[in-house]
């Protein structure tokens, strides 16, 4: 297989041997992999793999066709499309996934919408639903929105028919957040004036969650999943949080045990593949780039400004 080698901080294209699935593993052949901020963190040194995981491959998301299974796994399953979060070695040729980590690919969704839509949506959807307990009618606020995890929460509030409120560093994506489902779409400054909210999505850190704090309505929830670019220290008021009985949580999905995770996945699969394919759920992409041109979609990804995900197609996609 050809993989993307992280070595002193440079991406290297290199073949390797094609993994081996063992007992309830299959192997995907890869079509798109998506890349994340992860990916650039691994790359600089700051964010390993879990063990057990490829230590030099980074990529935690694909899409692709299943090549071979392991034992206990139905044969039947090979050829089928399918998506899934891995803990890394997505950007390569073929990767090594949990049996019960794949999600089947709606059969008229592209396979290059597959490959951006596992790390938004189920990171969106266990923040969202499983934490954040997001209701029909509460209001849910949402930093870093034209992010890809903060685009696939947009569309995730929307389908779940809470008032959505998207914050963006510009409002240079205004119209498209709208089009995803956003209610009204807000800069950073205009967060202190807000109707009180039930539930926060942070994604951006210090600089929102110090405003938006003060935005809360009773019993509120806020879910911090990133600080990209924010700060990740902030003063809390706690008289608030003891006034409005608000609670804070918050965590990753890369760390989790492979049975946490596959709780998450079940609910996530029941939850948003009927939706995703029948339109109502969509993967804003921003960019594509082939494997062998990892350095410049890299360098897109850590642009500002973009909307939606930034992809690698494998050698020989044609999504």
């Amino acid at each position: 297989m050809h993989a993307l080698v992280i070595h002193q901080e440079s991406l290297h294209l290199k073949e390797r041997p094609d993994p081996v699935p063992a007992q309830n593993e299959v192997l995907v052949a890869t079509n798109v992999a998506g890349i994340n901020a992860a990916d650039l963190l691994q790359r600089r040194g700051f964010y390993p793999a879990p063990p057990g995981w490829p230590v030099d491959v980074p990529g935690m998301e694909l899409s692709g066709r299943v090549s071979s299974v392991g034992a206990n796994v139905d044969p039947e399953l090979v050829s089928r499309r399918v998506c899934a979060i891995v803990g890394g070695g997505a950007q390569a040729t073929r990767c090594i996934v949990p049996v019960a980590h794949l999600i089947d690919v709606p059969v008229n969704v592209g396979m290059d919408q597959a490959g951006g839509f596992p790390e938004a949506f189920i990171t969106a959807y266990d923040a969202l639903v499983l934490q954040g307990k997001l209701r029909s009618g509460e209001r849910l606020l949402i930093s870093g929105a034209s992010g890809g995890v903060g685009s696939a929460a947009v569309q995730i509030g929307h389908l779940l028919g809470a008032h959505v409120t998207a914050v963006t560093r510009t409002l240079e994506h205004h119209q498209e957040l709208m089009d995803l489902g956003a209610d009204e779409v807000i800069s950073l400054e205009e967060v202190s004036s807000l109707a009180p909210v039930n539930v926060v999505l942070e994604l951006v850190g210090a600089a929102h969650l110090s405003l938006a704090q003060n935005r809360l309505a009773p019993f509120a929830r806020i879910v911090v999943i990133g600080v990209a670019g924010g700060g990740s220290k902030v003063e809390i008021n706690l008289i608030n949080v003891m006034g409005t009985r608000s609670t804070l949580t918050g965590s990753t999905l890369r760390s989790r045990t492979n049975q946490e995770k596959t709780e998450v996945i079940r609910h996530v699969a029941e939850a948003l593949t009927g939706p995703w394919g029948n339109g109502e759920l969509r993967v804003p992409i921003a960019a594509t780039f082939l494997l062998a041109n990892a350095d410049d979609a890299y360098a897109s990804f850590a642009q500002p400004g973009k909307f939606g995900k930034v992809l690698l197609l494998m050698p020989g996609d044609t999504t």
